[in-house]
């Protein structure tokens, strides 16, 4: 158990001090998530909880995928297109300029452009990020069309793997890459936080990985996406900063909008 993942601040009705993000540092310090911290003299931490294993493209031929056979590629994170556009390039692949890219965020969908000339009618996004508005998206361009849906080989977004299935799509799950939990046990003895925000059911994995005895003790616990819900709500978490929604897309959005409900006068 953490001893010292200190009781919340909102809880105690005292200001959010210290705040855990699960993901690494932002390259940029034109970053949002840094923009949030000055607007609220909050102290924030990068630190992810997982990492990302590439599987090489000696193992991913025995999964007998040939993959320029697809007309249309899923995306639900930065990582799957680092890890598709590498295996092509580990196998010499070319990629057809008439492959369709379907995008969880606009943000992921934006990110093609380290790979590809970036033609909008080629690459779609969900309006909101949620996996809903990915198959609004889908569904208006699904027929006559084969996907692949690039994912962990250890985890995939099984409501996407549903809603593909009970729509009669045709699809294929390529698994390019494996996630594994880090060791943050000396992270988490030696830091406390008021907010810990989780983005993948394998980051909430991770931390009762290295601590099965996990109590959240007031603790605010942030999610993005329903799995990441979903994997908290099953491990006894009880989310309160959850996203994306209708008005937070992001998890900085559903910090700002928490925040500023703290901030705010009480009635």
């Amino acid at each position: 158990m953490v001893n010292n993942v200190k009781q919340s601040g909102a809880s105690r009705g005292l200001k959010i001090k210290r705040i855990l993000i699960t993901q690494p540092r932002p390259e940029s310090e034109k970053s949002p998530y840094f923009e949030l911290a000055r607007k609220y003299n909050v102290e924030l931490e990068f630190q992810p909880f997982i990492r990302l294993e590439p599987i090489p493209a000696k193992e991913f031929r025995k999964q007998k995928i040939e993959i320029q056979n697809y007309t249309a590629v899923i995306f639900t994170s930065r990582n799957a297109i680092d890890h598709f556009f590498r295996i092509c390039d580990e196998m010499k692949i070319n990629i057809s300029q008439d492959t369709k890219y379907f995008c969880i965020t606009e943000a992921v969908a934006l990110y093609l452009q380290k790979f590809i000339l970036y033609r909008k009618r080629k690459v779609f996004y969900g309006a909101d990020g949620t996996n809903k508005s990915l198959f609004e998206c889908i569904n208006k361009h699904k027929e006559n069309e084969k996907f692949l849906y690039v994912c962990s080989e250890n985890q995939q977004d099984s409501e996407i793997v549903s809603w593909l299935k009970s729509n009669k799509c045709e699809y294929t799950l390529a698994f390019m890459y494996r996630t594994k939990s880090e060791d943050i046990r000396q992270f988490l003895t030696q830091h406390s936080f008021d907010v810990i925000c989780f983005f993948t059911p394998s980051g909430v994995k991770s931390l009762f990985d290295n601590f099965p005895d996990f109590s959240q003790n007031g603790t605010i616990i942030g999610t993005f996406g329903n799995n990441t819900t979903k994997a908290a709500e099953e491990s006894g978490l009880k989310p309160e900063i959850i996203a994306p929604q209708p008005q937070a897309p992001s998890m900085v959005a559903a910090l700002d909008k928490y925040l500023a409900s703290l901030a705010a006068p009480k009635k």
